[in-house]
């Protein structure tokens, strides 16, 4: 199994802007998903945005609920997943040991998380096994795949 990190740079929109459209393609492709945050206020304003969500509905909960194992969609704090999570999006913009675990990695950036980004991305340079990718932000929801 290829581990595959996506570095997104939030350049034009917020976390919580950008998420909702990147978690509906994690629903697209039948994949449950993890959004980790250190931040409980960031994770709280992503949870309203997942619900405000005009164009797929993304059903979630936060972690530590009796039904965790049945959410497509979990939010937490650290990398448990009990809902067997193959994505995870770091959306605080900080790599966490044990990420490579995941079959998908999100990490979401803005200029505050740049450096952290930047030495994660060499960090897993020349790692076996791992595909790594850049997305330059164009619009608030529009993604272009750096060269």
């Amino acid at each position: 199994m290829c581990l595959r990190v996506d570095f997104y740079q939030l350049s034009q929109s917020s976390v919580e802007e950008a998420l909702p459209a990147l978690a509906a393609r994690m629903m697209d492709a039948k994949a449950r998903a993890l959004v980790v945050s250190a931040d409980v206020e960031q994770l709280a304003r992503i949870s309203e945005a997942l619900w405000a969500a005009k164009d797929q509905f993304l059903a979630h909960a936060p972690a530590g609920g009796p039904h965790d194992a049945r959410q497509p969609i979990l939010l937490a704090d650290s990398l448990a997943a009990p809902n067997g999570a193959r994505f995870v999006a770091l959306a605080d913009g900080l790599w966490r040991e044990g990420a490579e675990d995941f079959e998908r990695v999100f990490l979401l950036f803005d200029d505050a998380t740049l450096d952290h980004a930047r030495a994660t991305w060499r960090s897993l340079d020349g790692r076996e096994g791992l595909e790594r990718n850049y997305w330059r932000q164009l619009s608030r929801t529009k993604w272009e795949k750096a060269a």
